[in-house]
């Protein structure tokens, strides 16, 4: 009986000794940006975010250019991004855009799709589900270097009162 108390407090003060390593390395580990600030990814803001949209229905992808805080229709749907960011380009390339989607019914209802984060690098983390679209994030541009893309490739989204559906011509 004597042993197996004594092998209890062993194991406790094991375990009391584990619980303050794991405590401080979780806590190094969740201040690591507040203790060394060069770990720390820069982000900065861009106005234009580049965004690929898969019709399943006709297998048509197209790519387009949105303003920031620009409501802009696609078929049924209505896309309003709210912010995009890029990494520094000394960091491990990324580009991260918040968008609000919502699809509009016959009658004028409106569902709410999605409203999250989306990420360039991992378009899986947070994907939107629809059954008849795709949306994700390509990048996260600047105004002056917009000619990134070629010019057959990317079209500029319309505005809230015209489709982009009659806009994009089939080449």
């Amino acid at each position: 009986m004597r042993v197996i108390v004594s092998a209890a407090k062993q194991s406790t003060s094991w375990t009391k000794i584990w619980l303050f390593f794991f405590w401080i390395a979780t806590s190094l580990t969740l201040h690591a940006m507040t203790i060394f600030p060069s770990m720390a990814k820069e982000y900065t803001d861009k106005p234009i975010i580049q965004v690929r949209i898969l019709d399943k229905v006709t297998a048509r992808a197209r790519t387009f250019d949105l303003s920031v805080g620009q409501t802009v229709t696609y078929g049924n749907l209505r896309i309003k991004p709210r912010s995009c960011q890029k990494s520094s380009p000394l960091d491990e390339p990324e580009s991260a855009a918040f968008l609000q989607i919502w699809e509009v019914g016959t009658q004028g209802e409106r569902t709410w799709i999605f409203s999250g984060w989306m990420f360039a690098s991992s378009p899986s983390l947070s994907a939107m589900e629809h059954p008849v679209y795709d949306v994700w994030v390509i990048d996260c541009l600047d105004p002056e270097n917009e000619d990134s893309a070629s010019e057959s490739e990317t079209f500029e989204a319309p505005s809230e009162n015209e489709s982009a559906v009659e806009d994009v011509q089939a080449e």
